[in-house]
């Protein structure tokens, strides 16, 4: 009982809030009444009172939880721990060598002159994590299952990098050269974060972009269920870990696609969440517990949960618990006070934790104060960690999540459990001989007086503790992280699958969307990429005419269909397969993205190359999902996305941000995407071969032999347009290059008219093609139409161009591909497109001629397309009146031809043309 305190606060599911016992007698008899009922009628009878009285409660409105957390305790109870395999002695002194090193690389990075940052409070904290991993659980490739596949936490890098170097994979000179790509020269410094793109033979995953390594693995893990399922691999052996943060679980994608691992059953995924209790700059949970929380989240949303709260040292303290005073507290101390104790000496914790209640004094009345401060949380303690690795690997039907208690900086005393800990990123002399002695290192003072130049340490090949961890590795098959691409051979279709999108047909017009669907479903019967494709939508299908393929192809669920559908009886209905070749991602472009990422990197990660086609409203994916689009870049992911319903005049109804006119601009920040707004079905075709080419066609470029590591955007439309067919003599690699001229119009040898070079991208060529009847017809100028496929790949080679003439001025300049197709043109240009003008505007500084564009800058907005056109001033009357100003101002027509064109057509009136019919509007 305790003595001269207020009866304890009670803390529900990690939540703040205190409440406070006002009536302890009262509180006394409730519980003294579940003890009688437990005694005399036994658990059963209890807790269908519990249960009656919880829903009791409710119908009377009284807010009681759900329970889905448990005690403040370990998951696994002592005599459940299963034998400690490894060499315990071995291990500890491994971690303390990559504990320094770790360490030593980034306050080395950090000194004066320098100061590149870094972090080493992280990876100390989760070393006992990650190296129970590394000696007993992660499977490298050459393991006969496949290998694992391992998000390591991103500020956790130094540790990796450390491990590697005693692996004998890194050099001391590259260790110095952390977070210095390039400045050293190639191949010697070490990327800050985890890059594939930065180190592609040793990096996997990209995850410091906090939130995005849990949803990826997560759709990872989905995938090698996809791929065993549909026969391209077995994966059935093969484990995705990620590693987390207690902080990073803020972050919404964190904690979005919990729901997905557990109703498709991914017991191949574990997610280890590193429970220092600190964010960046303070706690995360002060007046809360963190680990409840995560626990009801988890538990609530169906996964197994395994809690490493305490080190060993607590097991005999916890079996003395026999009222539950110990338990009690540990449930009810928040932790901020948790925090502070990491800090604090033994004597306070002895007074402050212990010292409110006789029955705990009595419990620690043998040990010391330096007993009470060293005891441990169970993060730190390799034997508790294995427990809960070998039981998460063992589990069947749920995902696992671990959530590990720990404490950052641990080990080093300058940092452990500090606020500032995150930001503190160099160690003075005093620091390293504290943390060497910590370690039981065998280096001298004079080695750390120079606190900018500590030494790095290596046992030598010849120790044990070397030949115990390449031991290791060798039985779990090979070193991590490590990427390795060695895909198999694809066959490439050719040409007669992309005929049938040559032909064109001008009398029924045809969106670019269906245009690319029948492509797409053309190439899934190709004998030999065929299965390879990876269609996925974020629940569209039918939006994109896709449901066609839903009775064939079928939608993939590791279930199959185990109900009646509601469309059964008809052609089209939706059926679900175990097989299912398409990802219905449901209305998630988060987890379509997801998906697309592990489609993209199959090639690497399992050597088996698959082609996703990622299908969508064009609006969210660089909007909504560029963090995710710039991981699939940087984790070198290839295939397709596919921005259907774009331009912001296209789209009807949606409006406001739902209106993409602004997409090409945010893919044109991304070096990895190559976009193209291709405005016939011809094009298409072009630009889809040539995608298969650059990013499947191994073995074609001696520089790239497995391909190039980039995707392909396509912005595609639903306004069903006149498709001209292919031209004879068409420039196609002008087409690929971005610009090729579509259609010259004819004059007279001699004949000396005003001229005029319209630019179109996408839905507004079809504008220009009327603009140019309108010229010739009404006034007399002659308009020759370029197709523009790609404002953003001009701008990409135009800026090569000045990149190599810059470098090179001893060599003949280079003239952008932009300037050398206009140099022998007449007369201005107008560049337009469905897009604001910032998009036409890239290439304006490499165009030769006078120059102005057209665009849809603003916000977007509900209405007819015609209606919208003419708000925007893009549709033809207003690009007629654009060429007529800027020939006016040259002086090839007289201004008032201009005006008067203006007037005439009413180009700032939307209500001149609400009697224009349109078609194919819905979306």
């Amino acid at each position: 009982m305790a003595s001269g305190h207020e009866p304890p606060a009670i803390i529900t599911e990690g939540m703040p809030t205190q409440l406070p016992d006002i009536d302890p007698d009262e509180t006394r008899e409730w519980v003294e009444s579940l003890d009688a009922v437990l005694d005399e009628r036994g658990k059963a009878r209890a807790r269908y009172l519990m249960l009656k009285l919880i829903e009791r409660a409710r119908e009377r409105q009284v807010g009681v939880p759900a329970l889905r957390s448990t005690d403040y305790i370990n998951s696994i109870p002592p005599e459940r721990e299963p034998w400690f395999p490894g060499d315990e002695h071995i291990e500890r002194r491994i971690r303390a060598f990559i504990r320094w090193n770790a360490a030593v690389m980034v306050s080395k990075a950090n000194r004066k002159g320098l100061e590149v940052g870094g972090h080493i409070a992280t990876y100390q904290s989760a070393a006992s994590l990650y190296e129970v991993g590394f000696n007993h659980f992660f499977r490298g490739k050459d393991h006969p299952g496949g290998g694992d596949q391992v998000f390591i936490q991103g500020h956790a890098s130094p540790g990796m990098y450390a491990r590697a170097f005693l692996e004998g994979r890194l050099s001391s000179d590259q260790l110095d050269g952390f977070r210095q790509e390039v400045s050293r020269g190639p191949h010697q410094g070490l990327s800050s974060y985890p890059h594939p793109r930065l180190m592609p033979d040793f990096w996997e995953y990209p995850t410091v972009s906090m939130g995005l390594a849990a949803l990826d693995s997560i759709y990872q893990a989905r995938f090698n269920r996809y791929l065993h399922h549909r026969g391209i691999k077995d994966t059935s052996q093969q484990h995705v870990w990620a590693f987390l943060g207690d902080g990073e679980m803020g972050e919404p994608e964190s904690l979005g696609a919990i729901g997905l691992a557990a109703r498709e059953e991914l017991d191949n995924l574990t997610f280890v969440i590193n429970c220092n209790l600190q964010q960046l700059d303070g706690p995360v949970r002060g007046n809360g517990k963190v680990i409840q929380e995560l626990e009801a989240y988890f538990r609530g949303a169906g996964w197994n949960v395994i809690k490493v709260i305490w080190g060993r040292e607590w097991d005999a303290l916890l079996a003395q618990d026999h009222d539950g005073a110990l338990v009690n507290k540990m449930n009810t101390t928040p932790d901020g006070q948790f925090q502070t104790y990491s800090v604090e000496s033994g004597e306070y914790i002895r007074n402050n934790f212990f010292g409110g209640d006789q029955r705990l004094q009595a419990m620690v009345r043998n040990l010391s104060d330096e007993d009470l401060r060293k005891l441990p949380r169970g993060g730190h303690d390799y034997r508790k960690v294995y427990a809960a690795f070998k039981s998460a690997t063992e589990h069947v039907g749920q995902p696992t999540v671990i959530l590990a208690q720990t404490i950052k900086g641990w080990t080093i005393e300058a940092l452990e459990g500090r606020n500032a800990t995150h930001q503190m990123k160099k160690l003075t002399s005093d620091d390293l001989k504290a943390f060497r002695d910590r370690l039981y290192l065998p280096i001298e003072d004079k080695d750390l007086e120079d606190a900018y130049n500590p030494p790095y340490f290596h046992p030598g090949t010849d120790s044990p503790e070397y030949q115990y961890m390449m031991e290791r590795r060798k039985q779990l098959g090979g070193f991590l992280p490590e990427r390795r691409v060695r895909p198999k051979t694809l066959k490439l279709p050719g040409d007669d699958v992309y005929k049938p999108l040559s032909k064109g047909n001008e009398k029924t017009p045809v969106a670019t969307t269906m245009a690319l669907v029948r492509l797409f479903r053309d190439l899934m019967k190709d004998p030999e990429i065929g299965h390879r494709i990876v269609p996925i939508a974020p629940d569209e299908y039918r939006t994109f005419g896709m449901d066609s393929m839903f009775p064939t192809a079928k939608i993939y669920s590791p279930h199959g269909q185990t109900y009646e559908s509601v469309d059964r009886a008809l052609l089209l209905a939706y059926k679900e397969s175990e097989k299912g070749q398409l990802l219905h991602e449901g209305i998630s472009e988060a987890g379509a993205m997801g998906s697309m990422i592990a489609a993209g990197t199959a090639y690497a990660t399992h050597g088996e190359p698959m082609i996703p086609f990622y299908i969508f409203y064009s609006m969210f994916g660089f909007q909504r999902t560029g963090d995710q689009l710039w991981a699939l870049g940087d984790q070198l992911g290839r295939g397709f996305l596919i921005g259907a319903t774009a331009g912001r005049t296209t789209l009807t109804g949606e409006g406001l941000q739902h209106a993409d006119g602004h997409s090409p601009l945010l893919a044109s920040s991304n070096p990895a995407a190559v976009h193209y707004d291709p405005g016939f079905a011809y094009e298409v075709a072009h630009i889809v071969k040539d995608g298969l080419r650059r990013m499947y066609g191994y073995g074609l470029d001696e520089s790239k032999p497995y391909g190039e590591d980039v995707f392909y955007y396509l912005t595609v439309y639903n306004e069903p347009v006149p498709q001209p067919a292919e031209p004879e003599n068409l420039d196609v690699a002008a087409l690929l290059k971005g610009m090729y001229r579509f259609s010259e119009y004819p004059t007279a040898q001699g004949d000396d008219v005003p001229r005029v070079q319209l630019l179109a991208s996408g839905v507004a060529l079809p504008w220009v093609r009327k603009a140019q009847e309108i010229l010739a017809e009404e006034y007399s100028v002659a308009a020759d139409i370029w197709s523009v496929t790609s404002w953003n790949e001009l701008r990409r080679e135009a800026v090569a161009a000045e990149e190599h003439n810059l470098l090179h001025p001893d060599e003949d300049e280079r003239v952008p591909f932009i300037t050398e197709q206009l140099k022998d043109t007449k007369g201005p240009v107008v560049a337009v497109s469905d897009f604001m003008r910032s998009v036409q505007d890239q290439i304006s500084r490499w165009v030769p001629n006078d120059y102005t564009s057209l665009g849809t800058d603003g916000w977007g907005l509900a209405d007819t397309r015609a209606a919208a056109r003419r708000h925007f001033h893009v549709d033809a009357e207003s690009i007629v009146v654009a060429a007529l100003e800027i020939l006016a101002k040259r002086g090839d027509v007289k201004r008032e031809v201009a005006a008067e064109a203006a007037r005439k057509y009413r180009i700032d009136d939307p209500t001149a043309v609400s009697g224009v019919k349109q078609e194919g509007a819905g979306a």
